[in-house]
């Protein structure tokens, strides 16, 4: 009787660990699929004239310079205005905090911001940042719409963060006679600094993969952008273009592969600066 049980759970353990690594298999197979096909298709097109000259298709110059560089000045801008707001809200949501109505109705309002869709936020930009405060088309109007649209993922993530953190390395601060905000500068950043800048990651993530509410916001203009009060197109933007033109798939492609990589380089440097600032931390 006791084998047949034994029999029987191994038998559905050993069908759970099936279904979990196909799971697995067939997420990662996925991911492989796509980059690759679309790095195939695309690096054969990459060369310097296609990322440094302009986007003329009538005078035969297809780059996406002043994409790269609308690109760019987008995430930066963006980044520098929701971090702080980002990190402050979630500091104050895990630490300072009580809980009860409140806590709870700032969770389910940034919970429900994580839901609406793009479109609503490019409304919502058009409408306040360039016609209510005539920030007109600009980098400036699409940034700030963005970062209303990454705060949750940054405030969720931090906070979890910061909540993952043993209660342990807060009191035995507080009994060294440290207070609560150097305890939370010195002692609880520091070990959360891992997960704030996956926060910050995965907002980029959220940034550049963006069309619908930066095509309200802060335009198409394919020139190069002198400055935040300017217009531009992002790449995402331009492969929507793209698509839309019916233009050469080789420049699509390629288009996308730059998109990547510059992706895969920025992600690449915030996990270096993570590992950095931990190692410097333990040390």
């Amino acid at each position: 009787m006791r084998n047949s049980i034994k029999t029987r759970r191994k038998a559905k353990d050993g069908f759970t660990y099936g279904i979990i690594y196909f799971c697995a298999f067939f997420t990662v197979a996925a991911l492989i699929a796509i980059v690759g096909y679309i790095l195939i298709n695309g690096l054969g097109g990459i060369n310097w004239e296609f990322l440094s000259a302009l986007y003329k298709p009538g005078l035969g110059q297809e780059g996406i310079w002043p994409m790269i560089v609308s690109t760019l000045m987008l995430i930066g801008l963006t980044v520098i205005i929701a971090t702080p707001i980002g990190i402050l809200s979630a500091i104050y949501l895990s630490e300072y905090a009580k809980k009860g109505a409140l806590l709870e109705l700032i969770r389910f309002a940034t919970e429900s911001l994580s839901g609406i869709p793009s479109i609503i936020y490019g409304l919502f930009g058009y409408a306040f940042f360039v016609v209510v405060c005539g920030l007109k088309l600009s980098i400036l109007s699409g940034a700030l719409t963005l970062s209303i649209m990454v705060l949750p993922i940054i405030i969720r993530t931090t906070e979890e963060a910061l909540l993952a953190i043993p209660q342990s390395y807060r009191e035995g601060s507080l009994a060294l006679g440290a207070g609560k905000l150097t305890t939370i500068l010195r002692v609880v950043l520091p070990s959360a600094i891992g997960g704030i800048l996956t926060s910050v990651i995965l907002s980029i993530g959220r940034m550049v993969g963006e069309t619908a509410a930066l095509i309200y916001t802060m335009g198409s203009s394919v020139n190069v952008p002198q400055s935040l009060m300017n217009g531009g197109r992002t790449l995402s933007v331009h492969l929507y273009f793209l698509a839309k033109e019916g233009t050469d798939m080789g420049q699509s492609f390629a288009t996308a592969a730059v998109l990547l990589i510059l992706v895969a380089f920025i992600n690449f440097l915030a996990k270096s600066v993570a590992n950095v600032l931990q190692k410097r931390n333990r040390g």
